[in-house]
């Protein structure tokens, strides 16, 4: 992925979830060295709070919807929620609030899973609230795959037809 190409390949992808992977991994390491100093009940709030709040009322509206389509407002809930930006602020208003402590550990636990073991990053308004391949992106990418076995070294410009 680049500036002007918004996509990721499979390899590309994989290195993506690889590198959150490692943060996952990192703050889990964080989490048991201090173990004994972690308000559980605290972690288990900060922990739940993201999917409490941006995933399932998505989940349970995209669930009722016939057709699938649900409110934009959804996935900005969704995508407010998960971001590290709005988990930060968090971690910030909590240790202002309580103090800093071990617990909050639960916001990158979270999120870094998400995106290393579940592979979800941002949902755009134009996708499946759930995940479903898209129909333009399937074609993308057998049109993209196709330029690449053509030229390995070089990728043709090859203009995707107007659907």
């Amino acid at each position: 992925m680049d500036s002007h190409n918004l996509f990721a390949t499979k390899a590309t992808y994989r290195l993506l979830r690889l590198e959150y992977a490692a943060a996952l991994v990192s703050a889990a390491v964080l989490l048991i060295m201090h173990f004994d100093h972690v308000r559980w009940w605290a972690f288990a709030a900060l922990f739940v709070y993201i999917d409490v709040v941006g995933y399932l009322p998505g989940a349970i509206a995209w669930r009722r919807s016939p057709d699938g389509n649900i409110s934009r407002v959804y996935y900005v809930l969704y995508n407010t929620a998960h971001s590290l930006l709005s988990a930060a602020a968090v971690a910030v208003v909590w240790a202002l609030v309580a103090g800093p402590e071990w617990a909050l550990l639960a916001l990158p636990l979270h999120l870094f899973g998400d995106r290393a073991i579940f592979g979800n990053f941002m949902k755009p308004f134009g996708l499946s609230f759930e995940p479903r391949v898209h129909p333009a992106y399937q074609e993308f990418v057998t049109r993209y795959e196709q330029s690449v076995r053509r030229q390995p070294d070089v990728v043709e410009q090859v203009p995707l037809r107007a659907a």
